[in-house]
């Protein structure tokens, strides 16, 4: 991994299509030259977030990342911080554990890889 901090903005809502619309939305009104997106299950539609040559997208399958010991995410976390973007999204479906996951985020090796943003809370 190298030394270059990523911004990470957690992305909550229970509607994944909205989600993946409010990352779309965001990237639209920010562009930056590399963009890496942690959706949370699968499209619940036909998906607004494709991959590219400055956006690359993992799914992981549905569930609450802190219940699932964090091993998914944090193995896709370790593959897309080694060469790290310049944005960072995370969509989860559920806030139940979001104190949990942002104080995972803020350790070890992640506190100097991540620099959190403002959540993005998605209606609908």
């Amino acid at each position: 991994m190298t030394s270059q901090v990523t911004a990470a903005t957690l992305v909550i809502g229970a509607r994944a299509s909205l989600r993946e619309v409010a990352i779309a939305q965001n990237i639209a009104n920010t562009p930056t030259s590399s963009i890496a997106v942690i959706l949370e299950g699968m499209p619940d539609g036909t998906s607004c977030l494709e991959s590219s040559s400055t956006i690359l997208i993992s799914r992981i399958a549905p569930g609450c990342f802190c219940c699932i010991g964090n091993l998914t995410l944090r193995v896709t976390l370790n593959r897309i911080l080694r060469c790290p973007p310049a944005r960072l999204y995370i969509s989860l479906a559920q806030v139940t554990h979001l104190d949990q996951l942002r104080l995972f985020l803020t350790e070890a090796p992640y506190d100097t890889l991540l620099a959190l943003t403002a959540d993005m809370l998605v209606s609908g």
